[in-house]
Order: C-alpha cells, then structure tokens, then sequence
C-alpha cells in the first residue's frame, strides 16, 4: 500500500489549527469572569494569554511576511510582553473572550491566504521549511502551558477529577555513571529557538546523576530533617529567600490532620511519595542536593545523560531515540495534570539508563541562562538573548505541561531561581565514577 504524504502547507494549516484547538479547550471550562481577572500577580490574565497569541500569529504570519500594517497597534502594544509586565496587565483594558476570538479567527483568515502563496524553498529564512510557522506553533503551545500554570491558581478551581496516572514499577533510587569525555551537546537544526544552537562540543568530567527526578518522599525527608530550618544547606541567596518567603513545604502542599495534601487544580488529594517533586525552586532544589551530599547537574551534564548514545556514538533527539514522543514513552502533553510514579516509562530511558528526563517536571540545573559559543540572536534577540545573565537558571526536560514539540532533549528552558508556580523538580550529580 502507498502511504500518502501529506503537503507541507496542509501540514501547517493542521498544525496552527491543532494548536488553537487545545488553547480553546483548556480555556472552555472558565466561566467569563474569571476568564478576565487577574488571580495572582505572578500570572496573567488568562483572556491576556489568549489573546496575546493571537497578536504573535499577527505580526509573524501576516505583518512580517506581507508588510502590512497591524489590525490595531494599540494591541500590538497592550500585548507585548515587554511593555506590560505579568503584574500590570489586569489594569488593562484586555479584549474579553468573544472579541479574541472573533480576532483570532481574522488573524488565521489572513495568514492562511499568505501561506498559500508562501515559498517555503525560499532562501528567506523565515520562511525556510516552514521555520516562522513552526516558531508560532511552539510559541502557543509555550503559553498553554503558562496558562496551566495560572489555572493551577484560578479560585473555585478547574479539574473536575484527578486522571489516573500509569502504574509505575518497583525501582532502585540510584544513579546512572557518565563517564569523563567530549560530548557534542546543542543542535544545529533550522528550528525555532535560537539559544538551542550553535551545536558545540562540551568537555565533562566523570559523575553520576539520578536514574529519576527527585521524589515526594525523598523531599519529605529532606522536610522531617530540618531542610527548611538548616542555614548550612542553603547558599546565601537561597537563606535570604527563604527568610522572606518563609516557606515550609514545596508549593501547593499542606499539612492536615497529620496527612500531606497537595492541591492539583483546585482538588485537595495526598501526597503521592512516588512521584517527581514539583513546585519547588532552584533554591530548594540546591539545598536539598547539598543535604543529600550531592549537587544539582549542569544544563550540559543533563544533555548528555538524556542524549548521549555510547553505542551508535552520537546524540539523541529524544532520550529514547530520534521517535516522536508517545504516551508509552513520556509523561507529556498536559494530559494527566500531574507527574506519574517514578518507574512509569521504561521504554523512555536514554541509552545511559536514565529515566523519565522529558515530562514529569522542568528540572532545574546550576547553569546561567546564556548564549553558545557563536550565538546569534534570531528572529528577534527578546525571546531569549534578553534573559542572559545570572538572574535566570537554565530548567531542561520538559513537564507534563508541555507539548511535545518542545520534549527534545536540547530545548533549554529558564526562569528567576525563586520561582515555585512552574512545573519544576530536579534531579541531583555526584562527581566521580562509581
């Protein structure tokens, strides 16, 4: 039988219209009101989300590649992300949810009828292999996962239900040995984020990092042996943090008539101890490392633990191979609402032996967000040559809020080492073999 293959423009037209459909659907069950406001100053509105998706389809799919002027420039300017920070942007006066749709709807008309005509052998790098479509595709499934993070706070809550996670297995909380070498770590696809590249070479020493995320039981104990109140576990940022925030727990959790809760979505349900840790920040993930007399990995120690195949002597795309990522495979696509039990995937596990690296959680690493050698910002230096610096750590694998587009093992993800609303966990290094 010959298969049919199908044209690259209808794949694109799926792709952006797949992409819309599951920003709709996350947003159906928010009635109107809640749909508007702005629950927590660490979030946007979700109706700003919504809409501000729309504003980047506009300006890279019609302005960019017809030269036409924006729809309204008082949008283009209300849904910046620069100019209206996370906190300011419920004192806007924010399109409610018919007037994004009915402009959304516009926006699609119009790039689609430019799509069309588009030359995607083009020497224009925009519009090679479909590069920009791409780049907004993932852009929206990026906010997706922002608007989970501002759903996982939305007051009267949002799942109805806890769907039931795969069983795990019975697992040994070890470590995988990486031996000391040069590894070729990055990519140099044509693909959408330009911090991915250039594709360079990284020289390790020897370690040994977590077969699996850190646990909710392993934190627990970390928990019932003073973490929290112990000064020399904590660099001097993270004691400073923790005296101001005065946190006692990860995020979302609670102690009730002696039995840990957690809240997934507005549902109050135990503590699963075999689970990735989540909602905790850099400054927790480094504490605990120390007190378990370990250390949080590199973003490079990471990679190649995730990516390196010894046999064929070459990187992954994904841990398990260059496949495309499957429920059998991942914990990903924002299906389950919550990490699954460590041991959960075995047909994910990179050639190293490490498991369940993409989905689950965001893991934090000791890496500063910056630039590869020979860096060059593209299409525009504020997705991320603006972040550089130290005030943003470097997270990797994916969480269960992503989607797959963004489940390779060279996607590098960052955010402010304080920040606990992500969906974010770790697992710890040691150096030296075994």
């Amino acid at each position: 039988m010959i298969e049919s293959v199908i044209d690259p423009k209808e794949r694109i037209a799926l792709d952006l219209e797949e992409a819309r459909r599951r920003t709709t659907d996350l947003l159906a069950p928010v009635d109107d009101r809640r749909l508007m406001a702005q629950h927590n100053r660490l979030m946007s509105p979700l109706v700003w989300d919504y809409a501000h998706v729309g504003v980047y389809e506009e300006l890279w799919l019609v302005n960019q590649l017809s030269g036409t002027p924006p729809m309204n420039e008082g949008w283009l300017h209300m849904y910046d992300a620069f100019e209206n920070p996370r906190a300011t942007r419920g004192d806007l006066p924010l399109m409610d949810r018919r007037q994004v749709g009915e402009y959304r709807d516009e926006v699609r008309r119009r790039a689609l009828e430019i799509l069309d005509k588009a030359d995607l052998t083009s020497s224009n790098p925009l519009l090679r292999d479909g590069y920009v479509y791409e780049m907004v595709v993932q852009h929206e499934h990026q906010h997706d996962e922002t608007i989970l993070q501002a759903l996982q706070l939305l007051p009267g809550g949002y799942c109805p239900a806890v769907p039931t996670a795969p069983s795990g297995r019975a697992v040994t909380l070890d470590m995988v040995s990486v031996p000391a070498g040069q590894y070729p770590v990055g990519s140099e696809r044509h693909s959408p984020w330009d911090n991915e590249g250039p594709a360079h070479e990284v020289e390790l020493s020897a370690y040994r990092i977590d077969r699996f995320p850190v646990t909710n039981g392993q934190f627990w104990e970390f928990m019932e042996d003073g973490g929290y109140t112990r000064r020399e576990l904590w660099s001097e940022a993270g004691w400073a943090w923790l005296q101001t925030s005065r946190v006692t727990a990860p995020k979302y959790w609670g102690l009730e008539h002696g039995e840990w809760l957690s809240d997934r979505f507005g549902l109050l349900v135990p503590v699963e101890w075999d689970r990735p840790v989540m909602h905790v920040c850099y400054h927790e993930a480094e504490a605990y490392a120390r007190w378990a007399g370990k250390r949080l990995p590199t973003e490079f120690e990471w990679e190649v633990a995730a990516s390196w195949d010894p046999e064929a002597g070459r990187t992954r795309l994904y841990p398990w191979g260059d496949e495309s990522p499957t429920r059998e495979r991942a914990n990903l696509d924002q299906w389950l609402y919550g990490p699954s039990p460590v041991g959960a995937y075995p047909q994910g596990a990179s050639a190293l032996g490490c498991e369940q690296m993409v989905g689950e959680v965001w893991e934090w690493t000791s890496t500063d967000f910056g630039g590869y050698p020979g860096f060059v910002a593209f299409p525009y230096a504020e997705y991320s040559e603006v972040f550089f610096g130290p005030e943003h750590k470097v997270l990797r694998g994916a969480s269960w809020a992503a989607r797959p587009s963004v489940g390779r093992v060279t996607f590098r993800n960052w955010d402010y080492p304080i920040r606990r609303q992500i969906f974010a966990g770790f697992r710890c290094v040691i150096d030296g073999e075994a």
